[in-house]
């Protein structure tokens, strides 16, 4: 029996604070230039790992990483609740009720992005040599594994890339969310059910109708019922007090540890049931503030160390194959982008739109790379097909962010301070709720919107806020809705001296709440307005100056204009 020495316990915290610190390091240089972590952290692995530091100084990584079981286990076994926690993130991002609700434009948009660049990899991937189809693996199951990859898409990346342009809470990127969490579950059912079935003994009737009726009996048992039995436990701790945000974590956690235990039971990977508990906590009452929590401790501690442990023992020289890269790349970019432009354009996207939304798609991303490490270890495909996966999606996530920038310049930018007039700056919102605040501010806006009422204009902002929260964060918020009819953009800006609980993604209150209405067929218009709005509340002393000091309407425009021309953004 192998036990854990202090040699091991010191060895693996030696192990964990190079990987961890190198990687969060390195990644925040990444960010500064606009460029996601991972690749931070896959090169941290790379360095580290066989490829170089086990090429040039191979004593010194046989110290550093011995190969010796025990030691082996104890680096597996984090990095791999790490990616389990990812995972259990990623569904509590996923707002599945948000895409259904969207459920017409987004899902036309999701069903072509997946169908178009599955089968083009399906088809093409039979031209590949053999020699790339993994040992225990056939023809038509690794076809079935690469052309699932290449149509899952990198989430969290493209949401990060939005906020950053400062386009997340538009309607423009709720439509591309909602899409793409369709998209991720979709993905991940569909790899689920190939797993279940390559890893029965024979593929016969009653092995496949099992692995399918246990997913679909699962998923959806725990999609209707889950979110209901998550909020009452959820009211039974607010109750008894609790302490929050420990409370609500831990029954994140334990709802995670359930799904996996569940899924691994069927014989569908652990992966998949942290992903659906995660989903089933994102539909309930777990606050933004508390989930803002939950992803910051996972992406800060216990992702990096996955994808650096990742790159640890893949040779990246050894198993790189030009041509099997390019290939991936291409067919996975080009497949993901041509499957979102055509969605797009079928659901009257503009040109330009439809551009934005497609680049949108490109980046692989960290789930492509977790399903091929699967595929990899269940002996589906070879080490230089992965390594190739491991590129492609680093490569895409890298060329999103510069191309979604570039096609969002093509899209015609507006003045939008001239749509907020001086008689539409509310100096002081009496109103003490989200709720109350809106129908106050809409009351501001029958002056120049006239073929509405107040009533219909606070639902219409109400409908939106409920699929996605539109705080900030910082103090801020900008409620919006699109309105059929309306000729030309409304903007309102209401000031709440005392703050407002709005669901904010760092539990602060909100203080100023621009409010826009904009005409329905020109969603252009909202992207570019609520673009602007965001990039100039960036400017902290400018959000200090609105919130804290008592100023006239004309002057608070005057300071508002000076930050627009300072920005360069929207309202030059």
């Amino acid at each position: 029996m192998n036990h854990i020495s202090e040699t091991n316990i010191l060895l693996f915290l030696i192990q964990i604070g190079i990987l961890l610190g190198l990687a969060r390091g390195l990644g925040e240089v990444f960010r500064k230039k606009n460029q996601p972590p991972i690749t931070a952290e896959i090169l941290v692995g790379v360095i580290l790992g066989v490829t170089v530091l086990g090429r040039l100084f191979p004593q010194v990584y046989s110290a550093l990483f011995p190969p010796e079981p025990v030691q082996k286990n104890m680096l597996d076994t984090f990095a791999w609740t790490g990616i389990l926690f990812f995972m259990l993130d990623a569904g509590l991002d996923t707002n599945l009720a948000t895409a259904w609700r969207q459920r017409g434009p987004a899902l036309v948009l999701s069903v072509s992005d997946l169908i178009i660049p599955m089968a083009l990899a399906f088809a093409l991937v039979f031209f590949l040599p053999s020699r790339y189809i993994g040992p225990d693996s056939t023809v038509l199951i690794f076809a079935l594994f690469i052309g699932t990859i290449m149509t899952i898409s990198a989430l969290p990346v493209t949401a990060k890339i939005m906020q950053d342009l400062n386009i997340y809470r538009t309607d423009t990127g709720l439509l591309i969310m909602s899409a793409l969490t369709i998209n991720d579950v979709a993905g991940w059912v569909v790899f689920a059910l190939i797993l279940g079935f390559f890893t029965e003994a024979s593929f016969t009737l009653g092995s496949i109708l099992f692995v399918i009726s246990s997913t679909a009996i699962f998923a959806g048992l725990s999609l209707w019922l889950g979110p209901k039995i998550f909020n009452r436990i959820l009211r039974f701790l607010r109750k008894h007090r609790a302490p929050e945000p420990a409370a609500s974590l831990t029954l994140v956690t334990v709802a995670g540890i359930a799904g996996g235990a569940v899924t691994t039971w069927i014989g569908i990977h652990a992966l998949f049931g942290f992903f659906i508990a995660g989903i089933v906590a994102g539909e309930s009452d777990v606050t933004e503030h508390t989930r803002h929590i939950f992803s910051e401790m996972v992406q800060a501690v216990l992702v990096p160390v996955f994808f650096a442990s990742i790159a640890l023992r893949l040779d990246f020289i050894g198993g790189f194959d030009l041509l099997l890269v390019l290939f991936i790349f291409i067919i996975g970019v080009f497949g993901r982008y041509l499957g979102a432009y055509i969605g797009a354009r079928l659901i009257r996207q503009h040109k330009a739109h439809s551009r934005f939304i497609s680049l949108a798609h490109i980046p692989g991303g960290q789930m492509q790379i977790v399903i091929g490490l699967l595929a990899l270890q269940y002996g589906v495909i070879t080490e230089p097909v992965y390594v190739a996966i491991v590129f492609g999606a680093v490569s895409s996530s890298m060329l999103a962010g510069p191309g979604m920038s570039r096609s969002l310049r093509a899209i015609r930018e507006c003045d939008w301070l001239s749509y907020l007039p001086v008689d539409a700056v509310a100096a002081g919102i009496k109103a003490s709720d989200r709720d109350g605040a809106i129908s106050e501010l809409c009351g501001y806006a029958l002056r120049d919107i006239k073929s509405f009422t107040r009533e219909e204009l606070a639902r219409a902002v109400t409908d939106r806020e409920r699929q996605m929260p539109t705080a900030l964060g910082k103090g801020a918020a900008f409620p919006h809705a699109r309105l059929k009819g309306l000729p030309r953009p409304v903007i309102l800006l209401g000031r709440s001296p005392a703050g407002i609980e709005w669901n904010a993604p760092d539990g602060r209150e909100v203080h100023l709440i621009f409010m826009v209405f904009t005409p329905e067929d020109e969603p252009e218009h909202q992207l570019q307005i609520l673009r602007g709005i965001s990039t100039v509340l960036q400017n902290e002393d400018l959000r200090h100056e609105l919130i804290s000091e008592t100023e006239k309407a004309d002057d608070i425009l005057t300071r508002l204009r000076r930050a627009i021309n300072e920005s360069g953004v929207c309202g030059r």
